[in-house]
């Protein structure tokens, strides 16, 4: 078995990891909300408010395609071909030529 002291130092060791293994989630979370906090800037400097308004509602519909959209308007802001603040009516336009399109579907009823 072993002994008193070699168990002490192996519970010291398994704690110590588990205090490094947190400290390095809580530094992973710090950059997220920082990565955030900056998406979010760019968005408030690109968007007049109905726009921004709009990709909220988006966002709570579908949070996966606002992620989308968000990201493509950031990088068309960063490659400099975002000139002015974009409008709701302006957002609505990228918005239908983002969208896919939707296919008709019709049900025909065949009486015999």
């Amino acid at each position: 078995m072993a002994s008193d002291e070699e168990l002490e130092a192996i519970r010291r060791r398994k704690y110590e990891q588990m205090l490094q293994a947190q400290a390095g989630m809580a530094a992973e979370e710090e950059r997220r909300q920082e990565l955030e906090e900056a998406k979010r800037d760019v968005i408030r400097q690109i968007l007049s408010s109905e726009a921004r308004e709009r990709l909220n509602t988006i966002r709570m519909a579908k949070p996966e395609f606002a992620e989308l959209l968000e990201n493509q308007l950031i990088a068309l802001a960063q490659s400099g071909r975002i000139k002015n603040m974009i409008t709701d009516a302006q957002l609505k336009e990228i918005l239908r030529q983002i969208m896919p399109k939707k296919r008709e579907i019709k049900i025909r009823i065949r009486r015999i």
